[in-house]
């Protein structure tokens, strides 16, 4: 369901907050491939200087939403040299 649910607007993601938020964590060491793998294509991407990405996945509706907030809460991860997650935070 996860998945499916771009940018958060299905709603879907909004009651995982609190799961996210225990096992962020875990997500830290994980491939590139192995993240897209478990939570799908970021629904937002960024390239930053040293080949590092940053990964971002809407929790609650976003702005390619009907019912998006002003600013809604993102899983944000960011991704190293060697395309493994390093850094995860809910913003």
């Amino acid at each position: 369901m996860w998945k499916e649910d771009r940018y958060g607007c299905l709603g879907y993601r909004a009651p995982m907050i609190d799961a996210i938020t225990q096992q962020k964590e875990e997500l830290k060491a994980l491939s590139e491939m192995d993240l897209v793998e478990l939570l799908g294509r970021p629904d937002e991407n960024q390239l930053l200087d040293r080949n590092q990405k940053i990964y971002a996945y809407y929790l609650e509706p976003g702005p390619a939403c009907d019912s998006s907030k002003s600013e809604p809460r993102q899983l944000i991860l960011r991704i190293n040299a060697m395309g493994l997650a390093k850094e995860t935070l809910i913003k």
